[in-house]
C-alpha cells in the first residue's frame, strides 16, 4: 500500500505549481507559455467580432486555462507587448488539437483585423504547418503593445495551452513530440501484432480482445494528440471531431470484454457480469449519440462510463486476485497505473495540476506500462493453463496405464466370453435363418392368397358380366332359327308358284301375296331385325368386357410403361360392375390427364382393392339397399409433376384410432373369411414403389376418401 502512495505522490509532485505574469516578449529564443495573459469575454449572448472588440474582458490568470465544456463560442483577448526595438515575426501556437474551430483576429497596418481560421472543421491540408497543433504567423512591432482576439469552439473539454515561439523552436518541439508519439504508436503496433500472432497460435479469445483494446486505445490517444486527423482521415472533417469519442467508446468496450475473458468472470465473479453488460450498453449508447451528431452528450457519456467502468473493473480484478487467481495481479498493477495516468490527465484538464509534457502525456505513458503488464499477464495465464494441462496429462497417463493393466486382465476373460457368445450367436443365426425362410415362404403364400382372392373376385365379376350378354345371344338363337326356317319355306313356295305352268302372272302374284299374308312376312322381318340387333349388342358387350379384362390384367408387370390411368379405372369398374348390384351410384369425373409412367397392372390392382373396400363400406352402412355412392375423380396436380386419383365413398368411415394401422399387413376390420388384411398393405407398397403417396381422409358415419398421388415420370 505504501508503494502505491509513494507512486501517486511522485505523479503529483512531478506537476509543479504555476506562476502568472504579464505577457512581455523580448526576442524569445525558446517556446514560451503565455496563457496567463488571456482575457475572456464576459458579456451576454453570442456576439460577433465587432461587438467583442469593444466589450469588456476579464483576465483568466492561468498559464493553461481550462474552460470545461461549452456549447457556445468563447471569445478571448490577448495583449502582447514587444519590448524589443525591432519587429518580431513569431508563431502563436495552441497546443490542444481537440478544438473544432479556432479563429485568430490579427491587426493589420490600416487598423483593421484579419481573420485566420483553423480547427477540426477545416481540412487538414488547408494548414500551413502540417502539425496537429494550431500555429499562426504573427508580427509584433517594436516597442508596441499588440492586441489579438481569439474565438474558440469545441464539443470536448476546452483547454488552451498557448505558446509563442520562433519557427526553429516550434519545429524542434513538434519533432520531439512526433518522435514520442511515434515511439508510442510503434509500441502499440508491436503489442498488437505480437499478441495477434499469439491469438492465431493458441486460439485464446483473451488475446483477440487484448489486440482490439490496444488498437482502439492507441487510435484514441493519437486522436487526442491530433495525429489521427493528420494521418488517418485528414480530409474527413466529419470524423475528425467524432473519431476520438467513437474510438474511446470502442476502447472501453474492448477493455471490458478483455477483463471478462482475462479475469474469467463467468467462473470467478459471475454476478458482476450484469454490471459489465450495463457499461457495455453505455459505451454503445455513447457511440450512437456520436453518430447522431449529439457529440457533447456522447463525450460526457464516454467520460463518465470510462471513469466508473475503470474503477469497477479495478475493484473486480482486486477481488479476483485476493480470491487466489494469480494472473489477476498483472491486471491490478496495469489497471492501477493506467488509472493513475488518467487521474493525472484529468486533474490537468480541470486545472488542478500543471499543464506540461508529463501531464499531457500521462495517459500514453501509463497505457504503455499497462499494455506491457497485461501482455505479461496473458502470457502468465497461458503458462498456468499449460501447467494445468501438463498436470492433467500426467494424471491421464497414470489412469491410462492403470486402465491398460485392467484391460489386459480383462481381455482373457472377454476372449473366453466372446468365444461362448460367438457359438451362441452362430446357433441363433441358424435358427433366425430358418425362421426367416419360413416367414418368406409364409409371406409368399399370403400374397398368393391375396392374389387368388382377388382373382376369385375378378373371375366371379367377369363371369357375371359375360354371362348376361351370352345368355341374351343364346336365348335369341332358337327364335332366329325358327324365323329363318319360315323364310326358307317362303322362298321355296314363291319359287314353286313362279315356275308353275298354266297360270297367268297376275294369278301367280295373287297366290304369292296370299302366302305372304298367311305367313305374316312383315312381322317376320321385324322380328329377325330385333333378334339380330340383340345378338349384336350381346356380342359387342362381351367384346368390351374382354377388352376391359385385357386392360386390367396387364402382362408387362416388370417394365415401366406409359399408360392411361383413366382407362385402367374404367376397366376396373367394368369388372366390379356386378358388385354394385344397381344399388350403389357411381360418379366418374375423369380429368384430362397425360399418360403416366407406371406398372399399369399393379396400379389396377390398387384401384380394385380400394374400390372393393369402398363397396364393402357402403353395403355395410346401407345393408345392400339404395343410397350408397362412390365418386371417382382424376386430374393433374398444380405443379404438373403428378396426377391424382381420388376415390371417395359415403360408407361407414374409419375410426381415428385405427387410421395409422390401415396399411399394416394382416390388419383388417372385416369379418373372418371376408378379407386377408393384405390388400391395403399391397396397395401402399405399390404406390411407394411408384414414388407416390396415399392420403386418407375419413369420418365415422360420413365416409372415406383415398387420394393417390403418382408422379407422371419415374426418375430412377
Amino acid at each position: 500500500m505504501k508503494c502505491w502512495l509513494n507512486l501517486i505522490f511522485l505523479f503529483i509532485f512531478t506537476c509543479s505549481s504555476t506562476c502568472f505574469g504579464e505577457v512581455i516578449i523580448d526576442k524569445p529564443t525558446q517556446r514560451v507559455l503565455i496563457g496567463y495573459g488571456l482575457e475572456r469575454y464576459t458579456g451576454k449572448g453570442e456576439p460577433n467580432f465587432a461587438d467583442t472588440s469593444a466589450s469588456s474582458f476579464q483576465s483568466l490568470e492561468s498559464k493553461v486555462p481550462n474552460l470545461g465544456i461549452s456549447p457556445a463560442d468563447i471569445w478571448f483577448r490577448l495583449p502582447v507587448t514587444n519590448k524589443d526595438k525591432e519587429k518580431l515575426e513569431l508563431l502563436l501556437e495552441i497546443a490542444y488539437p481537440l478544438l473544432d474551430e479556432v479563429e485568430l483576429f490579427v491587426p493589420s497596418s490600416n487598423g483593421h483585423y484579419n481573420s485566420i481560421k483553423l480547427g477540426e472543421h477545416q481540412s487538414f491540408s488547408a494548414r500551413k504547418y502540417k502539425v496537429p497543433n494550431y500555429a499562426f504567423d504573427i508580427q509584433l512591432p517594436g516597442n508596441e503593445k499588440t492586441i489579438f482576439f481569439l474565438r474558440i469552439k469545441s464539443t470536448e473539454q476546452i483547454i488552451l495551452p498557448i505558446y509563442l515561439s520562433n519557427e526553429r523552436s516550434f519545429l524542434k518541439e513538434m519533432n520531439d513530440d512526433s518522435l514520442l508519439s511515434g515511439i508510442y504508436i510503434g509500441i502499440v503496433g508491436i503489442m498488437a501484432i505480437y499478441n495477434l500472432f499469439l491469438f492465431f497460435s493458441v486460439r485464446e479469445r483473451g488475446y483477440l480482445y487484448y489486440v482490439l483494446y490496444v488498437l482502439c486505445a492507441g487510435i484514441t490517444q493519437m486522436g487526442i494528440k491530433g495525429y489521427s486527423f493528420q494521418y488517418l482521415w485528414p480530409n474527413w472533417i466529419y470524423f475528425a471531431t467524432k473519431g476520438p469519442i467513437i474510438f474511446g467508446c470502442l476502447s472501453g468496450l474492448c477493455a471490458l470484454l478483455f477483463a471478462d475473458s482475462f479475469l474469467q468472470l463467468p467462473k470467478n465473479a459471475p454476478r458482476s457480469r450484469r454490471v459489465i453488460t450495463v457499461f457495455i450498453i453505455l459505451f454503445v449508447i455513447g457511440s450512437l449519440l456520436t453518430l447522431l451528431n449529439l457529440t457533447q452528450p456522447a463525450f460526457m457519456v464516454m467520460q463518465l462510463t470510462t471513469g466508473a467502468g475503470s474503477l469497477f473493473v479495478l475493484y473486480l480484478s482486486y477481488r479476483v486476485m485476493i480470491n487466489g487467481y494469480k494472473p489477476a495481479k498483472y491486471f491490478v498493477y496495469g489497471w492501477t497505473i493506467l488509472l493513475l495516468g488518467s487521474v493525472v490527465f484529468l486533474l490537468k484538464d480541470y486545472g488542478i495540476l500543471k499543464y506540461n509534457d508529463f501531464t499531457s502525456n500521462a495517459v500514453q505513458i501509463a497505457s504503455v506500462v499497462e499494455m506491457a503488464l497485461l501482455s505479461f499477464g496473458l502470457a502468465y495465464s497461458i503458462n498456468i493453463l499449460k501447467e494445468e494441462k501438463e498436470a492433467s496429462q500426467v494424471r491421464e497417463l497414470a489412469i491410462s496405464l492403470e486402465n491398460e493393466k485392467l484391460i489386459r486382465e480383462q481381455n482373457i476373460v472377454l476372449e473366453q466370453k466372446v468365444d461362448e457368445r460367438t457359438r451362441e450367436l452362430t446357433e441363433s443365426n441358424e435358427s433366425l435363418q430358418t425362421t426367416l425362410t419360413h416367414l418368406k415362404e409364409t409371406q409368399s403364400q399370403l400374397v398368393e392368397a391375396e392374389k387368388m382372392a382377388s382373382l376369385g373376385q375378378l373371375t366371379a365379376g367377369v363371369a357375371h358380366e359375360i354371362n348376361n350378354p351370352i345368355n341374351f345371344v343364346t336365348s335369341n338363337v332358337a327364335p332366329l332359327k325358327r324365323d329363318i326356317k319360315m323364310i326358307w319355306e317362303t322362298l321355296e313356295e314363291v319359287e314353286r308358284i313362279a315356275f308353275k305352268e298354266g297360270i297367268s302372272d297376275t294369278e301367280k302374284q295373287s297366290q304369292i301375296k296370299k302366302f305372304k299374308d298367311d305367313q305374316d312376312i312383315d312381322y317376320l322381318k321385324t322380328e329377325v331385325d330385333f333378334l339380330l340387333k340383340g345378338m349384336h349388342d350381346g356380342a359387342h358387350r362381351t367384346a368390351e368386357i374382354v377388352k376391359s379384362l385385357r386392360i386390367f390384367s396387364r402382362v408387362d408387370e416388370d417394365t415401366l410403361k406409359f399408360a392411361d390411368l383413366n382407362e385402367g379405372l374404367e376397366s376396373t369398374m367394368v369388372i366390379l360392375n356386378s358388385l354394385l348390384n344397381n344399388t350403389i351410384e357411381v360418379d366418374k369425373i375423369y380429368g384430362d390427364m397425360p399418360k403416366v409412367e407406371c406398372h399399369a397392372g399393379k396400379l389396377n390392382q390398387v384401384f380394385l382393392n380400394i374400390v372393393t373396400n369402398a363397396i364393402y363400406a357402403v353395403n355395410k352402412k346401407f345393408n345392400h339397399d339404395v343410397g350408397g355412392k362412390i365418386c371417382i375423380e382424376t386430374g393433374v396436380q398444380e405443379d404438373n409433376t403428378a396426377v391424382f386419383i381420388k376415390i371417395a365413398d359415403n360408407g361407414i368411415g374409419i375410426p381415428k384410432e385405427i387410421h395409422e394401422r390401415i396399411f399394416e399387413p394382416f390388419f383388417t376390420t372385416k369379418d373372418v373369411g371376408e378379407g386377408t388384411g393384405l390388400g391395403m398393405s399391397i396397395a401402399y407398397n405399390t404406390i411407394a414403389k411408384h414414388h407416390g403417396k396415399i392420403i386418407v381422409d375419413s369420418e365415422v358415419g360420413q365416409g372415406t376418401s383415398f387420394t393417390l398421388l403418382i408422379p407422371i415420370q419415374q426418375n430412377n
